[in-house]
């Protein structure tokens, strides 16, 4: 597996972590008519304000970042992009998409959207490396 392959399982696993920070204030008072609903889990959730509810769109965020980065690493690996260019720009859209989620919990906007544009622009560069 090369090192871009493993950035994409490490993409897809950041909207699970988003969920998990999204949900960990909750499981400590489950059961409790305030603790996290695991019989209605996205009720529950649009319910959450603050650093939850912004974790929770990080979540929604990343999955819609999913689909074009996945195609351009295939993409480029199958055009026989050099292998280390697919390789940095992989773990790039992967370091910006960690910070983003980062800076979206911290309710950093305007520093959240530049490192957005980072791991798109790194997604996008991937189609044109070959």
């Amino acid at each position: 597996m090369t090192l871009a392959n493993t950035a994409i399982l490490i993409a897809c696993l950041l909207p699970i972590v988003c969920a998990l920070l999204a949900k960990a204030k909750g499981f400590s008072r489950m059961g409790r008519s305030d603790g996290y609903d695991n019989n209605n889990p996205r009720a529950w959730l649009a319910k959450q304000s603050g650093w939850q509810a912004r974790a929770n769109a990080a979540q929604a965020n990343s999955f819609e970042a999913l689909p074009l980065f996945i195609a351009g690493v295939l993409v480029a690996q199958q055009m026989h992009a050099p292998q280390e260019l697919v390789n940095n720009l992989a773990l790039g859209f992967v370091a910006a998409r960690v910070v983003y989620i980062g800076l979206y919990v911290a309710n950093l906007a305007t520093l959240r959207s530049l490192v957005w544009g980072a791991g798109l622009a790194c997604s996008v560069a991937l189609f044109f490396i070959a």
